[in-house]
């Protein structure tokens, strides 16, 4: 079901010298019928004096003895004047000017593996000719979708959307979102499934009652003189994001649903790491991701969605302070670059409003059993430092060419089979470069005309000159995204018919489809028994088995074997 949310009901909230609210509202009862969704929904609408924009905020509700329903997709869109409107801007190093959307629609452009990739073979614009359009190719992660839009150059007019707090979005910072894309079309994602699968659908059972605010998003209107560079519209829209950012969270929203900052409260505390083969002392998280969301098992906040969660850094030393926190009970979270795993402190921190909460020292000790015989790849979360290969140059994006975002270009999957196409990677310890030789995403092979498909099996070689028959050594497998994917892995027999290990199928993320570098991580620690390696060569089995389609696949963060305790 699709819901543009029409309101029912108009009322002005708030009218004086400096500021105007209304509100759109909608109210269900049980005789709307089946075409409408089960939520209370009012939308605001705010204007200050002097301001160069408008907010936009929504309360949605929904009863207790209302229907169960689920929840794939929130969001306030705009499409600006397309014959106007005709330069993007997501971020600084990813901009241009976009196609019309005339252009993607036959004969003018052709649709690709998906419809929303499309091959741009007739545009009216003779430079775009021979490039994919695909509005996945411009999400971002939640973090960093504070300020994005469109700009016309005749006259010189901007459009951008600002979001001044993450708090009300889903699934933490390192969430992936669509921002803008050829329509002109420019959003604000409050909720969406995308990256993640039905994992992240917001689910309503009965007698489940719920309330959330989305928003204050603040809609940025500005322009320069007709003679000046438009590209200062972007420098401006960065110092109007920062102005918002520090007044988060607003003192303005007329609905009591909206918190203020004297009714929110303040987590901080020191994260510290322990991990004996690092140091031999417990040493500062520096830059740790640490945030509080609602209560769940550890890295359930990935997937969280029905309430608010608070996120910061912490510094060189390991410190962090989370502000404006609403009421509520939290789980603590936490996770840091270079080392594999998360945080998850062992008790629910109850904010209350005004109070401060010092948490004191916190202990972070990473999964770790025996020595580090042999990595692959950096425990950062994504597939981004492996092998990322060049497009076919049937399909490009120029954006992306020369770009640090490469995995942005369309039809990366294809090129595994060229590289491979009789037999799959072998990843040789001691010899091999990851950066060179381990492919960014373990897909199927496509292996005739008919769009056939066949599961990959990938080798890692490695030596052992004496194996502890009596210990039990660790494979430790950080994944960076899964979608419709069943990992096995075996040792030293590739024909054995029980695996040592498997994933069972997992994930919904279609990251590889979406152009994406990560969806939802997840971690696997594998015991293999001394007694199945062998002194000298030993090999690693790892084997995708579902071999339906193109985008099944599997992309991996990061792979160590550790040895025995006692080596």
């Amino acid at each position: 079901m699709f819901d543009r949310i029409e309101a029912t009901d108009f009322k002005v909230i708030v009218q004086n010298d400096e500021q105007i609210e209304l509100s759109f509202s909608r109210t269900y009862n049980s005789s709307s019928g089946d075409g409408v969704v089960p939520l209370n929904v009012d939308k605001r609408f705010v204007i200050l004096r002097n301001s160069s924009g408008f907010y936009s905020y929504a309360i949605y509700e929904h009863l207790k003895e209302w229907p169960a329903f689920n929840i794939d997709n929130t969001r306030i869109a705009f499409k600006p004047r397309k014959d106007k409107f005709r330069y993007m801007v997501v971020a600084d190093e990813r901009q241009r000017f976009m196609p019309l959307p005339d252009d993607r629609k036959p004969p003018r452009g052709v649709a690709l593996e998906y419809p929303e990739a499309v091959l741009l073979v007739d545009p009216i614009e003779p430079e775009f000719k021979g490039e994919v359009d695909d509005k996945y190719q411009y999400g971002c992660e939640s973090k960093d979708t504070r300020v994005h839009g469109w700009i016309s150059n005749d006259p010189p007019i901007g459009i951008w959307q600002i979001t001044a707090s993450e708090e009300y979005r889903s699934g933490g910072p390192l969430k992936q979102v669509l921002t803008s894309h050829v329509g002109p079309a420019s959003l604000t994602v409050f909720h969406s499934a995308h990256y993640a699968g039905a994992a992240m659908v917001i689910r309503f059972g009965s007698n489940e009652a719920w309330k959330k605010v989305y928003g204050p998003v603040f809609i940025h209107i500005n322009s320069l003189p007709e003679k000046e560079d438009p590209l200062g519209l972007w420098q401006n829209a960065k110092q109007q994001m920062a102005a918002e950012v520090q007044s988060w969270p607003y003192n303005f929203p007329a609905s009591k649903d909206f918190i203020k900052a004297d009714q929110r409260g303040t987590v901080s505390g020191r994260l510290m790491i322990r991990e004996r083969y690092v140091s031999n002392e417990s040493i500062p998280a520096s830059g740790a991701y640490v945030g509080l969301a609602l209560p769940g098992e550890l890295g359930s906040w990935q997937t969280e969605s029905k309430g608010y969660q608070f996120w910061s850094r912490a510094d060189e030393n390991g410190h962090f302070t989370l502000e404006n926190v609403l009421s509520g009970n939290y789980s603590l979270n936490g996770w840091v670059y270079n080392f594999i795993s998360e945080y998850q402190y062992d008790a629910f921190i109850t904010v209350t409003p005004g109070i401060a909460i010092d948490v004191g020292e916190l202990v972070f000790e990473p999964p770790r059993d025996g020595p580090t015989l042999w990595e692959i790849g950096i425990p950062d979360r994504t597939a981004a430092e492996f092998y990322v290969p060049d497009p076919n140059p049937k399909f490009i994006n120029k954006l992306f060419v020369n770009h640090s975002d490469k995995f942005r270009q369309y039809g990366l999957w294809e090129r595994y089979a060229e590289l491979y196409p009789k037999e799959d990677l072998v990843y040789t310890v001691d010899q091999s470069d990851y950066k060179k030789d381990w492919f960014f995403a373990q897909v199927n092979r496509k292996i005739d005309d008919n769009n056939t498909y066949v599961g990959t099996t990938w080798k890692i070689e490695f030596k052992i000159d004496s194996p502890d028959t009596h210990g039990t050594y660790k494979l430790r497998l950080a994944l960076a995204t899964a979608h419709a994917a069943e990992l096995q892995v075996r040792v030293n027999d590739a024909q054995t018919v029980t695996p040592l290990f498997t994933t069972g199928v997992i994930g919904k993320d279609n990251t590889i489809a979406r152009h994406g570098i990560h969806g939802l991580y997840r971690f696997y620690t594998v015991d293999i028994p001394g007694s199945e390696l062998v002194a000298g060569n030993n090999t690693i089995f790892l084997t995708q088995t579902n071999d339906q389609g193109p985008f099944v696949g599997i992309m991996y963060d990061y792979i160590r074997l550790e040895g025995p305790l006692t080596s």
